[in-house]
């Protein structure tokens, strides 16, 4: 089974560094410190324009939960279309009602945007947040998503392998099982080996300094110690050495 390495970038130079390092998928973002949200047109039109990367692009407006406002929503529609309209291969999103169970009517209207554009349909992690994993995979599925991000509903793949493998036995042959999360080049052989699966998406995490980020009593830090003064970038060798160790 050929194995798939989906790189999860922040910026057009993350999605360099990803195609530099061998990756062949993608998924742009914008703020990877809030989880990911919608990439710039820019940044995709430069990265489709700079590389043969299939770019999977995030559709989300705002970091914390993935139960949104009617406006929020009809921003997610526009940007979905756009993003398509201008090179995406793929959408990932995600969208729950206030009881944790898969928003089907929204993510409805997600999937027929899509599809109108032939599409990949991408449900994030999202799927972490659920009440039933069970109810909402057969839910995507009945919907006609094409590939579920998780974690196994744990903090880290590597504690959600008995999920992610279940997932996979019983539902890897109607839709794809995309394990993330805390994945790396010690760890994804073994995840795809007790899990079945074929594909995983990692950061492939490195810093880089920017000394104007805290100076005198002002600070745009967003992590703490030993990193307070970096912003994360992918590192094209961590991505080359995810890819070798498969």
């Amino acid at each position: 089974m050929e194995k798939t390495v989906e790189i999860c970038c922040g910026s057009y130079e993350d999605a360099l560094n990803a195609y530099r390092g061998g990756a062949s998928r993608i998924e742009l973002n914008s703020a990877l410190h809030l989880g990911g949200l919608t990439p710039s047109l820019a940044t995709l039109v430069l990265t489709k324009k700079d590389t043969d990367l299939k770019v999977i692009a995030m559709v989300r407006p705002r970091g914390a939960g993935f139960h949104y406002t009617d406006d929020e929503f009809r921003v997610m529609k526009h940007d979905a279309v756009m993003l398509l309209e201008h090179g995406a291969d793929g959408i990932a999103f995600g969208c729950l009602d206030e009881s944790g169970h898969i928003d089907r009517k929204r993510t409805g209207q997600m999937i027929s945007i899509i599809k109108d554009f032939q599409g990949e349909v991408v449900f994030h992690r999202a799927f972490d947040c659920v009440e039933d994993p069970i109810e909402a995979i057969e839910t995507l599925i009945e919907l006609g998503v094409d590939r579920v991000l998780t974690s196994g509903l744990e903090t880290k793949a590597t504690d959600g392998i008995e999920i992610i493998k279940q997932l996979q036995k019983d539902y890897g042959n109607r839709i794809e099982i995309l394990a993330g999360s805390g994945i790396n080049a010690s760890n994804a052989k073994e995840i795809m080996e007790k899990t079945g699966i074929s594909q995983v998406h990692s950061s492939c995490k490195d810093w880089m300094m920017d000394p104007t980020t805290a100076l005198h009593h002002v600070s745009f830090a967003y992590v703490d110690k030993p990193h307070i003064m970096d912003y994360e970038i992918v590192s094209a060798d961590l991505v080359r050495k995810l890819i070798e160790s498969l």
